[in-house]
């Protein structure tokens, strides 16, 4: 008998930790489960979105997939946050880096989310929502990149809508802007996190650059990777 009511995550509430890391991949998410946390459990596997619960440092974490873009985040996350009884997410993925100090490796920490994505608009707001991070958990990310030792940034990102931007200019105006890097998720992640009352961050890898051309071999993937998940589990502990 399972507790939960959700559309796309089956499981019983107590089988998910207080704080959640998504990456957007759910091969990602049992990769992460395997090689980061003791004696990981799978806890949903509706759709193929897996979802796994263990520990790490002797606090249990779980790590689930969001699937690739805004309404996929929004809807795992969403079901996470109001139906599971999850406190905290941090959205782990990789990036494209904009601006030239910005170097493939670096790690981002997504202080707040521009987005081309018409998401803030649908919720009864007498404003435009901002997607922002949750700062608690800004600064516990800054201060785990700081005692790590890794590069890192943080600022403003952009959410994109779309992979392949029919506005082939849009990467150079965004860069005018001061934007860091793009991805896909982390604005609906915020609006989530906002409306339901919740904590988020998103921690990124920057896999390549838009302008600079720096891009990473395989290995230097694996260890950028390792180099954001220790920086990730490191923040979560502080909400498990």
């Amino acid at each position: 008998m399972f507790e939960t009511a959700s559309a796309c995550i089956r499981c019983n509430k107590e089988d998910v930790a207080k704080v959640v890391l998504m990456p957007g991949d759910p091969l990602r998410a049992k990769f992460i489960a395997e090689h980061y946390l003791e004696s990981p459990v799978l806890f949903n596997d509706v759709r193929n979105m897996l979802g796994y619960t263990g520990t790490y440092k002797g606090k249990r974490v779980s790590v689930m997939g969001s699937g690739m873009g805004i309404p996929s985040m929004c809807l795992y996350a969403h079901e996470l946050y109001t139906q599971v009884g999850v406190d905290a997410i941090v959205r782990v993925g990789t990036t494209g880096g904009l601006q030239d100090d910005l170097h493939a490796g670096d790690i981002v920490i997504a202080q707040s989310a521009a987005t081309n994505s018409s998401i803030a608009s649908l919720y009864d707001s007498p404003v435009k929502l901002a997607p922002t991070a949750s700062w608690d958990m800004l600064r516990d990310a800054v201060a785990a990149c700081e005692r790590l030792g890794y590069g890192y940034q943080v600022g403003q990102v952009v959410s994109s809508d779309v992979f392949y931007n029919p506005s082939e200019d849009a990467p150079a105006r965004y860069r005018d802007l001061g934007l860091l890097c793009v991805e896909m998720e982390t604005a609906g992640l915020y609006i989530e996190a906002q409306t339901s009352h919740k904590k988020a961050v998103s921690i990124l890898s920057v896999s390549d650059t838009f302008f600079t051309g720096e891009s990473l071999s395989a290995d230097e993937r694996e260890k950028s990777f390792t180099n954001m998940m220790e920086a990730s589990l490191e923040t979560a502990l502080n909400y498990a």
